[in-house]
């Protein structure tokens, strides 16, 4: 099992050296668990080091996948259910005509939502960050000091990011690891650039409670700050190759 970060760049540079591994398990959480299979690193959900002071990252270089930097309700209270009324549209998903919202918001455009007739678009200003629809009025928001303080608690450890080449799909999938980089420092300055870059996005993902005592009633699956797997290492102010 390793313990420093020297003994990660040891047993990494034998993983590089081996060339094509078959994933461990299909899907987007395989490159990781595949890594840790073979560092010897036992999978967890704790938020916390996997090895020494580090917590260890892996992704595909070139992904367009998406991975879930945060997630956190907008204000202000009851804006979900504000959204969710005014933008959202009957799904198939439930037996009555009561509106959900799934949409992945930008910076960068208007995005449509279904067939609704209207748009919402991510704007960033000194104070905080918004979801407006194309009228330019506000319907929710973060503020930035809310923000920075969620987000630096959430990446307050050391990382450790592995990158590797892949191939293939599913349980057919085969990594390539090829480089690693130590990285440190989240840098909030550099998450509202690239929010404004529309390099990171947002994943509504609003929808009703289906049965019980509060069936019909709003329900935020997690409304999500998301950026593409390969973009993740952005996020940090220290990047240093150590492989």
């Amino acid at each position: 099992m390793i313990k420093t970060l020297d003994d990660f760049i040891r047993e990494y540079t034998k993983i590089c050296n081996m060339g094509w591994i078959r994933t461990h398990r299909a899907g987007p959480t395989g490159i990781g668990k595949t890594l840790e299979d073979l560092l010897c690193i036992q999978e967890n959900n704790i938020d916390g080091p996997d090895f020494g002071d580090y917590e260890l990252k892996s992704c595909r270089i070139n992904s367009n996948s998406m991975l879930t930097i945060f997630t956190k309700t907008p204000q202000p209270k009851g804006s979900a259910n504000t959204l969710r009324m005014t933008f959202g549209y009957s799904s198939v998903a439930y037996d009555n005509n009561e509106k959900v919202l799934h949409s992945t918001l930008s910076a960068d455009r208007y995005v449509p939502i279904a067939n609704t007739g209207h748009s919402l678009k991510i704007v960033c200003d000194t104070a905080k960050i918004s979801i407006a629809a194309e009228d330019r009025k506000e319907y929710a928001y973060w503020t930035r000091a809310e923000l920075k303080k969620a987000f630096e608690k959430k990446y307050k450890n050391k990382f450790v990011y592995a990158k590797a080449n892949a191939q293939g799909t599913g349980a057919n999938e085969q990594f390539k690891f090829v480089e690693a980089y130590e990285v440190s420092g989240f840098d909030y300055d550099g998450f509202v650039s690239l929010l404004e870059q529309g390099k990171i996005y947002i994943d509504l993902r609003i929808g009703q409670y289906h049965g019980g005592a509060k069936n019909g009633q709003t329900h935020d699956h997690g409304t999500a700050f998301r950026i593409k797997e390969n973009d993740q290492d952005l996020l940090f102010k220290i990047k240093r190759k150590i492989v």
